[in-house]
Protein backbone atom coordinates (compact mmCIF):
# COMPACT_ATOMS: atom_id res chain seq x y z
CA UNK A 1 0.00 0.00 0.00
CA UNK A 2 3.02 2.44 -0.64
CA UNK A 3 3.59 2.74 3.34
CA UNK A 4 6.98 1.84 4.35
CA UNK A 5 6.15 0.96 8.11
CA UNK A 6 3.96 -1.43 6.84
CA UNK A 7 6.52 -3.19 4.87
CA UNK A 8 8.94 -3.36 7.83
CA UNK A 9 6.12 -4.93 9.63
CA UNK A 10 5.56 -7.52 6.97
CA UNK A 11 9.27 -8.32 7.46
CA UNK A 12 9.40 -8.68 10.92
CA UNK A 13 5.96 -11.02 11.11
CA UNK A 14 7.80 -13.08 8.73
CA UNK A 15 11.02 -13.61 10.71
CA UNK A 16 8.22 -13.95 13.53
CA UNK A 17 6.50 -16.92 11.35
CA UNK A 18 9.88 -18.62 11.33
CA UNK A 19 10.52 -17.44 7.73
CA UNK A 20 13.97 -17.78 6.14
CA UNK A 21 13.65 -14.98 3.18
CA UNK A 22 11.42 -11.87 1.80
CA UNK A 23 11.05 -12.13 -1.59
CA UNK A 24 10.15 -8.89 -3.22
CA UNK A 25 9.61 -8.11 -6.59
CA UNK A 26 11.35 -4.84 -8.90
CA UNK A 27 9.65 -3.10 -11.19
CA UNK A 28 7.61 -0.25 -11.81
CA UNK A 29 4.54 0.26 -14.32
CA UNK A 30 7.12 1.28 -16.71
CA UNK A 31 9.02 -1.28 -17.03
CA UNK A 32 6.27 -3.92 -17.45
CA UNK A 33 3.91 -2.41 -19.76
CA UNK A 34 2.47 0.81 -21.17
CA UNK A 35 -0.45 2.70 -20.20
CA UNK A 36 -3.11 1.32 -21.93
CA UNK A 37 -7.13 1.17 -21.77
CA UNK A 38 -7.25 -1.36 -24.61
CA UNK A 39 -8.85 -4.78 -23.67
CA UNK A 40 -5.70 -6.53 -24.25
CA UNK A 41 -4.09 -4.29 -20.66
CA UNK A 42 -7.16 -5.09 -18.63
CA UNK A 43 -7.47 -7.85 -16.23
CA UNK A 44 -9.61 -10.87 -16.80
CA UNK A 45 -10.41 -13.85 -14.29
CA UNK A 46 -8.49 -12.75 -11.30
CA UNK A 47 -9.70 -10.81 -8.17
CA UNK A 48 -8.60 -7.63 -10.03
CA UNK A 49 -10.94 -8.38 -12.62
CA UNK A 50 -11.27 -5.31 -15.07
CA UNK A 51 -8.35 -3.40 -14.15
CA UNK A 52 -6.35 -1.98 -15.91
CA UNK A 53 -2.35 -2.99 -15.67
CA UNK A 54 -0.50 -0.24 -15.64
CA UNK A 55 -2.69 1.59 -13.08
CA UNK A 56 -2.39 -1.97 -11.11
CA UNK A 57 1.07 -2.50 -10.87
CA UNK A 58 1.25 1.42 -10.03
CA UNK A 59 -0.37 0.53 -6.91
CA UNK A 60 1.53 -2.79 -6.46
CA UNK A 61 5.31 -2.11 -6.83
CA UNK A 62 7.52 -1.31 -4.07
CA UNK A 63 9.37 1.63 -4.50
CA UNK A 64 13.10 0.68 -5.52
CA UNK A 65 14.53 3.27 -2.99
CA UNK A 66 12.95 1.40 -0.31
CA UNK A 67 14.69 -1.90 -1.51
CA UNK A 68 17.80 -1.50 0.07
CA UNK A 69 16.45 -0.01 3.30
CA UNK A 70 14.47 -2.90 3.66
CA UNK A 71 17.16 -5.88 2.67
CA UNK A 72 18.97 -3.84 5.56
CA UNK A 73 15.59 -4.64 7.98
CA UNK A 74 15.76 -8.07 6.59
CA UNK A 75 19.67 -8.71 7.48
CA UNK A 76 19.51 -7.03 10.88
CA UNK A 77 16.62 -10.17 11.37
CA UNK A 78 18.67 -12.85 10.30
CA UNK A 79 16.76 -13.12 7.56
CA UNK A 80 17.76 -12.86 3.73
CA UNK A 81 15.95 -10.64 1.49
CA UNK A 82 15.98 -10.71 -2.60
CA UNK A 83 13.71 -9.91 -5.16
CA UNK A 84 12.33 -10.84 -8.79
CA UNK A 85 13.75 -8.97 -11.50
CA UNK A 86 11.63 -8.04 -14.41
CA UNK A 87 13.63 -6.08 -16.55
CA UNK A 88 17.91 -5.62 -17.34
CA UNK A 89 17.81 -2.70 -15.26
CA UNK A 90 16.29 -4.47 -12.43
CA UNK A 91 18.98 -7.23 -12.29
CA UNK A 92 21.65 -4.44 -12.18
CA UNK A 93 19.73 -2.53 -9.59
CA UNK A 94 19.81 -5.47 -7.50
CA UNK A 95 23.59 -6.67 -8.26
CA UNK A 96 24.05 -3.57 -6.99
CA UNK A 97 22.21 -3.98 -3.71
CA UNK A 98 24.20 -7.58 -3.66
CA UNK A 99 21.25 -9.89 -2.95
CA UNK A 100 22.46 -13.76 -2.68
CA UNK A 101 20.00 -15.30 -5.36
CA UNK A 102 18.06 -14.16 -8.05
CA UNK A 103 14.39 -15.03 -8.54
CA UNK A 104 12.52 -15.74 -11.89
CA UNK A 105 8.40 -15.22 -12.01
CA UNK A 106 6.61 -17.64 -13.89
CA UNK A 107 5.69 -15.21 -16.74
CA UNK A 108 8.95 -14.50 -17.29
CA UNK A 109 10.01 -18.44 -18.40
CA UNK A 110 9.65 -17.45 -21.69
CA UNK A 111 11.49 -14.35 -21.68
CA UNK A 112 15.24 -15.39 -23.10
CA UNK A 113 16.78 -12.11 -22.84
CA UNK A 114 16.09 -11.61 -19.87
CA UNK A 115 16.90 -14.80 -18.84
CA UNK A 116 20.46 -15.04 -19.76
CA UNK A 117 20.90 -11.54 -17.74
CA UNK A 118 19.92 -13.47 -14.52
CA UNK A 119 22.28 -16.36 -15.12
CA UNK A 120 24.82 -14.33 -16.33
CA UNK A 121 25.11 -13.05 -12.61
CA UNK A 122 26.29 -16.61 -11.64
CA UNK A 123 24.12 -16.33 -8.72
CA UNK A 124 21.69 -19.08 -7.57
CA UNK A 125 18.21 -18.72 -9.15
CA UNK A 126 15.14 -19.13 -7.83
CA UNK A 127 12.19 -20.26 -10.96
CA UNK A 128 8.79 -20.61 -10.83
CA UNK A 129 7.41 -22.73 -13.70
CA UNK A 130 3.33 -21.67 -13.70
CA UNK A 131 2.03 -21.63 -17.19
CA UNK A 132 5.15 -22.96 -18.58
CA UNK A 133 5.02 -26.17 -20.68
CA UNK A 134 7.58 -28.47 -20.04
CA UNK A 135 9.21 -27.63 -23.46
CA UNK A 136 9.39 -24.02 -22.28
CA UNK A 137 10.64 -25.00 -18.66
CA UNK A 138 13.43 -26.98 -20.58
CA UNK A 139 14.61 -24.05 -22.81
CA UNK A 140 14.70 -21.57 -19.50
CA UNK A 141 16.84 -23.91 -17.59
CA UNK A 142 19.26 -24.17 -20.71
CA UNK A 143 19.25 -20.46 -21.41
CA UNK A 144 20.07 -20.15 -17.78
CA UNK A 145 23.11 -22.46 -17.79
CA UNK A 146 24.37 -21.76 -20.95
CA UNK A 147 24.60 -17.96 -19.52
CA UNK A 148 26.56 -18.98 -16.64
CA UNK A 149 23.90 -20.37 -13.80
CA UNK A 150 25.21 -23.44 -11.69
CA UNK A 151 22.36 -23.65 -8.95
CA UNK A 152 18.80 -23.66 -9.47
CA UNK A 153 15.78 -24.71 -7.47
CA UNK A 154 12.72 -25.19 -9.85
CA UNK A 155 9.23 -24.43 -7.76
CA UNK A 156 6.26 -25.89 -9.02
CA UNK A 157 3.42 -22.99 -9.39
CA UNK A 158 -0.17 -22.90 -10.70
CA UNK A 159 -1.04 -18.77 -11.80
CA UNK A 160 -4.24 -18.82 -9.86
CA UNK A 161 -4.89 -16.23 -7.24
CA UNK A 162 -5.81 -17.50 -5.06
CA UNK A 163 -5.30 -21.15 -6.06
CA UNK A 164 -8.21 -23.87 -5.53
CA UNK A 165 -6.13 -26.64 -4.07
CA UNK A 166 -7.72 -29.25 -6.70
CA UNK A 167 -5.47 -26.86 -8.69
CA UNK A 168 -2.09 -27.48 -7.83
CA UNK A 169 -1.39 -30.90 -9.32
CA UNK A 170 1.57 -31.20 -6.39
CA UNK A 171 2.79 -34.82 -8.47
CA UNK A 172 4.49 -32.40 -11.04
CA UNK A 173 7.42 -31.66 -8.12
CA UNK A 174 8.99 -34.99 -8.28
CA UNK A 175 8.68 -35.18 -11.68
CA UNK A 176 10.38 -31.87 -11.86
CA UNK A 177 13.08 -33.08 -9.75
CA UNK A 178 13.40 -36.18 -12.17
CA UNK A 179 13.49 -34.54 -15.36
CA UNK A 180 15.76 -31.40 -14.59
CA UNK A 181 17.95 -32.92 -12.13
CA UNK A 182 17.71 -29.91 -9.16
CA UNK A 183 16.05 -29.18 -5.88
CA UNK A 184 12.33 -28.89 -6.41
CA UNK A 185 9.77 -26.45 -4.28
CA UNK A 186 6.27 -25.37 -4.28
CA UNK A 187 5.19 -21.38 -4.79
CA UNK A 188 1.94 -21.64 -3.18
CA UNK A 189 -0.66 -18.95 -4.15
CA UNK A 190 -3.39 -21.03 -2.09
CA UNK A 191 -5.10 -19.85 0.95
CA UNK A 192 -3.55 -22.05 4.36
CA UNK A 193 -1.23 -24.47 5.19
CA UNK A 194 -2.67 -27.87 3.57
CA UNK A 195 -0.92 -27.55 0.55
CA UNK A 196 2.79 -26.53 1.16
CA UNK A 197 2.56 -29.70 3.94
CA UNK A 198 1.42 -32.11 1.41
CA UNK A 199 4.04 -30.27 -1.01
CA UNK A 200 6.90 -31.17 1.68
CA UNK A 201 5.82 -34.68 1.60
CA UNK A 202 6.35 -34.79 -2.38
CA UNK A 203 9.95 -33.79 -1.72
CA UNK A 204 9.26 -29.70 -1.88
CA UNK A 205 12.32 -28.24 -0.54
CA UNK A 206 11.68 -24.81 -0.83
CA UNK A 207 8.11 -23.06 -0.09
CA UNK A 208 7.50 -19.95 -1.48
CA UNK A 209 4.40 -18.81 0.32
CA UNK A 210 1.63 -15.93 -1.30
Amino acid sequence: GQNFEQAVAIIEAAKAAGADAVKLQTYTPDTLTIDSHNDCFSIKGTLWEGRNLYDLYGEAYTPWAWQPKLKAVANELGLELFSTPFDPSAVDFLEAMDVAVHKVASFENVDLPLLRCIGATGKPVIMSTGMATLAEIDEAVNTLRTAGNRALILLKCTSAYPTPPSAMNLRTIPHLAAAFDVPTGLSDHTMGTTVPVAAVTLGACMIEKH
